[in-house]
């Protein structure tokens, strides 16, 4: 429920319609937004940040209160817009949320889907090296000493696969988190 009381008043503006709804389409704002400034700058004010008008029954999955927005875009660009959102499998909000806080997936150019499928492959390496090292420790336990060897390369490049595996998947884990956010890592040039 929208509890705001606006300020609203009509002007007769005597012709100047045309030019003025003109302006505003080209500078790619509202014609409010246009008379805002200019009765601000004629009275001496400057410019407020405008209010949002939180809708206290919506939240995101972060419980934090959600607005609602409109933006003018071209065609082009809102084609843009909606393609890229279904390009990395995210709402429009979300994806444009994404982009104003510079999520790194998101921003780069970089394709989510090529970084999971990485990372997808890395977790299936790492679930191969799980099942060889249980196969080793049973012929260890056999007493099969032989059989055993044919596994030593296996450990020995082990902790190799594991931390490539680490630096992967929290190279992901950054790029899918805003920038400058507190828990950004240093490990991003790594891969």
């Amino acid at each position: 429920m929208n509890t705001r009381n606006p300020d609203f008043i009509t002007v007769d503006l005597r012709g100047l319609k045309a030019a003025l709804v003109s302006c505003a389409q080209a500078r790619r704002e509202s014609v409010s937004v246009l008379v805002r400034r200019a009765v601000a700058r004629e009275l001496g004010q400057s410019e407020s940040v405008p209010q949002l008008v939180v809708d206290t029954g919506r939240f995101g999955a972060s419980h934090v209160p959600r607005v609602k927005l409109s933006i003018r875009l071209t065609t082009p660009e809102a084609k843009r817009l909606a393609v890229g959102a279904h390009t990395a499998q995210m709402s429009r909000d979300a994806y444009l949320a994404g982009l104003i806080t510079g999520v790194p997936a998101l921003t780069t150019g970089a394709s989510r889907t090529e970084e999971i499928v990485e990372l997808i492959k890395s977790n299936a390496q790492l679930s191969s090296l799980s099942r060889n090292i249980h196969t080793l420790s049973r012929l260890l336990y056999q007493g099969k000493q032989q059989q055993a060897r044919v596994y030593r390369d296996l450990l020995d490049s082990l902790d190799r696969d594991v931390r490539r595996h680490l630096v992967n998947a929290a190279a992901l884990m950054a790029d899918l988190r805003p920038r400058g956010s507190s828990t950004d890592t240093i490990h991003r040039s790594n891969r």
